[in-house]
């Protein structure tokens, strides 16, 4: 329950919620004359309008990024030349941020500079974590309110987020000694713009930044996972901006009242926001081993791998438990270790809503990530007390996660328990659908890099009836009935 949902809604480089749209605007031609096109016919024509230009547009953005993480792999190979490495990972940062952000890369170099002046004169301090988190919210908070344009916040805010994880992160970790001192100011640099992580994550411990730095030897081991995670990535972004948005007029199709129509609408939307976070994982995976983290040092040969999105605990999910860690595995790592250990002792559903809050006020001052996120507290919090009730009456494997094979449950597999996890991941589902379904593909870039109001965000809600919340308080009052 400690864990959290990062949702990566922030307008990336490559367009609006993380995905090219090249294209796409001119298949609404099609889908207003569907009924003359055969099936077959209907797909080539999605496939030339979107998916080549999508492509195109995609590597045509990615191809100068992935360069400098190769750039900076081999760098990693030159021997001992430790401060030559961290400053060949901070200059290829650097140099990704301002090929995404122009001028507006500065405000990331302005927090690194600033972030390490605090660790120099709080140096003695032992709450070095609290006091950076404080800090650099108030800068972020400050920043988007006051001296940055909107529109223009919203593009580095990704960026600026990950660099305020990783030092928040390095605070907590020298207060508690698992950093043994500050590190130099070429380490810090390296670390914080490290270029496998500068643009689009994810979140790596110092400790494995480090690691990275030593230069694990280029091997057909490391080169093919980068390969793989790459063409997931731009696999998911084929079906985020062209198979998604069309998925219940082209490729399945489907209508009913309006009541049901609202419903498919919504689960486009939530899907295609969905595949948009998985590219920019599986993206940031493939990005950061290019650069040369995510090796598995105890292991020989070497084995190469990291886990930022697992989609198919979220597209099939078992519980909401399991999909706020899967959304992004580091974010849910960071969340846990940095925020929710240290707020437990507040007790346990207070801790879930400082964890939640934490992630929102990193997200930014967004109306609709905030609704989300808090929402999506109280969501898992009663599907857990609820699911673990059940599981103590009914002596049954029913847990928001699943138990382990000597478990002391009575009933593991019966149908019947069979059929109420099922139904516990069809809530999941549309919760799924409900929370996300103004995450919509058809507003303009403009309006999306501005940000979504929040008449829009309560009017799509209110279309589905308040769904999910009035679920809620229905499961909630059960909880509290057993």
């Amino acid at each position: 329950m400690a864990s959290t949902v990062h949702l990566r809604s922030r307008t990336s480089p490559l367009g609006a919620k993380s995905r090219c749209t090249a294209g796409a605007h001119s298949l609404t031609a099609v889908r207003g004359s569907m009924d003359g096109w055969s099936r077959l016919e209907l797909w080539g024509e999605l496939a030339q309008t979107c998916g080549l230009g999508t492509l195109h547009q995609g590597w045509e953005q990615l191809w100068r990024l992935l360069l400098l993480c190769g750039l900076c792999r081999l760098g990693f190979t030159l021997g001992r030349w430790s401060l030559l490495k961290h400053l060949v990972s901070a200059g290829a940062g650097l140099w990704a941020l301002f090929l995404f952000f122009q001028a507006q890369a500065l405000w990331v170099v302005l927090l690194c500079a600033l972030s390490y002046l605090l660790l120099l004169l709080n140096q003695r301090s032992g709450n070095r974590g609290v006091l950076l988190s404080l800090l650099l919210l108030l800068f972020l908070l400050s920043g988007e309110l006051h001296f940055v344009e909107p529109v223009s916040w919203n593009k580095i805010r990704g960026s600026q987020m990950v660099v305020a994880m990783k030092v928040i992160s390095l605070a907590f970790d020298l207060d508690r000694g698992a950093v043994s001192h500050l590190p130099s100011l070429p380490q810090f640099l390296g670390y914080t713009l490290f270029v496998g992580s500068a643009v689009f994550g994810p979140w790596t411990p110092f400790t494995h930044y480090m690691s990275a730095v030593q230069g694990r030897p280029l091997s057909v081991g490391w080169a093919v996972a980068c390969v793989v995670r790459l063409l997931r990535s731009l696999l998911c972004l084929l079906v985020s901006s062209c198979v998604a948005p069309y998925l219940f007029t082209v490729f399945v199709p489907l209508t009913g009242g309006a009541l049901t129509d609202r419903w498919l609408r919504a689960y486009e939307n939530a899907v295609s926001f969905h595949f948009s976070n998985y590219f920019v994982g599986h993206l940031s995976e493939s990005s950061s081993m290019l650069s040369g983290a995510g090796s598995m040092q105890d292991k020989e040969p070497t084995h190469w791998d990291m886990v930022v999105v697992r989609p198919q605990q979220v597209e099939f999910p078992r519980s909401l438990v399991l999909v706020v860690t899967s959304w992004n595995v580091p974010m849910s790592q960071w969340l846990k270790t940095y925020v929710f250990k240290n707020a437990v002792r507040l007790g346990t559903f207070p801790a879930i809503l400082v964890t939640y809050t934490a992630s929102a006020l990193l997200h930014g001052l967004s109306f609709h990530l905030g609704a989300v996120l808090l929402s999506l507290g109280f969501l898992t919090y009663t599907e857990h007390v609820l699911r673990k009730k059940l599981a103590a009456i009914f002596s049954a494997c029913v847990l928001s996660r699943p138990c382990p094979s000597g478990c002391s449950h009575q009933h593991k597999t019966e149908l019947w328990v069979l059929g109420l996890n099922l139904g516990f991941s069809f809530l999941t589902v549309l919760h799924l659908t409900y929370l996300g379904s103004f995450f919509d593909p058809g507003l303009s870039e403009e309006e999306a890099e501005e940000g979504y109001a929040a008449v829009h965000t309560l009017q799509r809600w209110s279309e589905l009836h308040w769904t999910s919340h009035w679920i809620v308080l229905l499961s909630w009052g059960l909880a509290r009935l057993l």
